[in-house]
């Protein structure tokens, strides 16, 4: 979709600044838009308030006041991460303004192909391997990969042209805030339960995520989760495009599965799954769901399997770190919740050393149990939950187990306690927010422990 002159003279209220507010108030008005933005926090003095003003955009923060809607209002965009509960989000519902979100702006005006990717876990991964494979035999266009991953995709929709191809990570979050917002090829990558402090219920956040092919025809494609018995009914339902499965388990009629060993897509061999470095079921699945689009774009098996060979993850997500003495580190800071924990975990075919804790968020950790059974050798807890992971760990039967004020200390023992062949392991299971800003915050104390780790050991301390 291509309209560009939407937004011409609208008067647009931007709800909450962060990266991708600033990148929709820049594109908004340089389309001709009257915008507002809106921050609760102070943000009167910062560089972006001060660039936006210059601009001849209004910035009004320290708080949300409803004096805000008594102006017209067209539209508002809001941060995927403000809850619809904010007040000045139900007032607008009450007066009828359009509420949407920057993804909903950029498809708009973008002229580019579109693949979007969700799911509960593995949205990062696939996303970046789909990057991956669609750059290695480019065409005339460009492949931006945009959206939840880091570019705000308003910054690349304005300008990009109709050869080029969005590669764009959608939350569920996002796709809350959609109205026309239409894939021409939609992944989905897995659906568990998660964000229902934001959602307040599994209902709703479903229904969220389905929103990826609501607006999908029978040109377009959705490929999907074939595993998961409640994916397959959803968008056997509620899809009205091509239908592209993928599984694991099963070796399927049509789409993408496992043969033994080998991959195949509409029995066609593709590659031998031994050829894929990054460890994890959860990964294969995000492998076989990027060889589904990969084939639509006609990338060849001999460039698939090449990438693949060489795709070592994305940082904070079952990242290789360092090997030190032969004790191998892994980086998983983004395993936010249990489940994510626990594919990590079936990633290793040794037991491991976990690091994990983080925000309690009062989550039921005792699922874990069983995989803390089959995988933990040691366990080393941080954070708020440290003690409520220590009491899943006791019942899983973990004997080697402590609790640490902080991640580093967690590491420290870890490597002291560890012998050659092991993998410590960082996958918290739990948010960041209680001591760090993000979870990419979290990761990277990780990763400088290490450095100091290899650093003492190289001078023999």
């Amino acid at each position: 979709m291509s309209n560009q002159t939407e937004y011409k003279n609208k008067k647009v209220l931007i709800l909450g600044l962060a990266v991708s507010g600033y990148s929709a108030a820049k594109v908004l008005k340089e389309l001709g838009a009257e915008v507002t933005v809106n921050d609760y926090k102070d943000i009167d003095s910062s560089d972006e308030a001060k660039e936006l003003r210059s601009l001849g955009i209004t910035v009004v923060s320290g708080g949300h006041p409803l004096s805000l809607l008594d102006q017209p209002i067209d539209l508002l965009v809001k941060n995927p991460g403000i809850p619809y509960s904010n007040i000045l989000l139900k007032e607008a519902e009450k007066r009828d303004i359009p509420i949407i979100t920057d993804v909903e702006v950029a498809y708009t005006i973008s002229p580019s192909s579109l693949v979007a990717i969700t799911g509960t876990n593995g949205k990062t991964t696939t996303t970046k391997m789909i990057e991956s494979l669609l750059v290695a035999e480019p065409g005339e266009g460009h492949i931006y990969s945009v959206g939840n991953i880091g570019t705000p995709s308003t910054t690349v929709a304005l300008h990009s042209n109709p050869e080029d191809t969005l590669v764009m990570e959608v939350s569920s979050f996002q796709l809350m805030g959609t109205k026309t917002f239409r894939p021409n090829i939609a992944v989905i990558t897995n659906l568990h339960s998660a964000h229902l402090d934001y959602h307040g219920s599994r209902e709703e956040y479903v229904e969220a995520k389905m929103a990826i092919t609501k607006n999908q025809k029978a040109e377009d494609y959705l490929i999907y989760n074939h595993d998961q018995l409640e994916l397959t009914n959803l968008v056997l339902s509620a899809s009205e495009a091509q239908l592209i499965p993928f599984s694991r388990k099963s070796q399927l009629e049509k789409g993408v599965y496992l043969d033994g060993g080998v991959i195949c897509f509409n029995n066609e061999k593709i590659m031998d799954s031994s050829s894929i470095v990054l460890p994890g079921k959860h990964n294969l699945e995000n492998a076989l769901a990027t060889i589904a689009v990969a084939k639509l774009h006609n990338v060849t098996n001999q460039t698939i399997e090449k990438v693949f060979s060489h795709f070592h993850g994305v940082p904070h997500r079952m990242q290789f770190v360092d090997d030190i003495r032969e004790r191998r580190f892994y980086n998983d800071s983004k395993a936010t919740n249990s489940l994510a924990t626990i594919n990590a975990l079936e990633g290793f075919q040794q037991k491991v050393i976990l690091l994990a804790g983080g925000l309690d968020r009062e989550d039921d950790l005792e699922n874990l149990i069983p995989s803390f059974r089959n995988h933990v050798k040691a366990l080393f807890t941080f954070g708020e939950t440290k003690n409520k992971l220590l009491e899943v760990g006791k019942k899983a039967g973990i004997s080697e187990q402590a609790a640490f004020e902080t991640l580093s200390e967690a590491v420290y023992k870890a490597f002291e306690i560890s012998e050659k062949h092991d993998v410590i392991l960082l996958s918290p299971s739990c948010a960041s927010w209680d001591a760090y800003a993000n979870f990419e915050a979290r990761g990277q104390d990780y990763i400088d422990t290490i450095r100091n780790i290899k650093i003492n050991d190289e001078k023999g301390e």
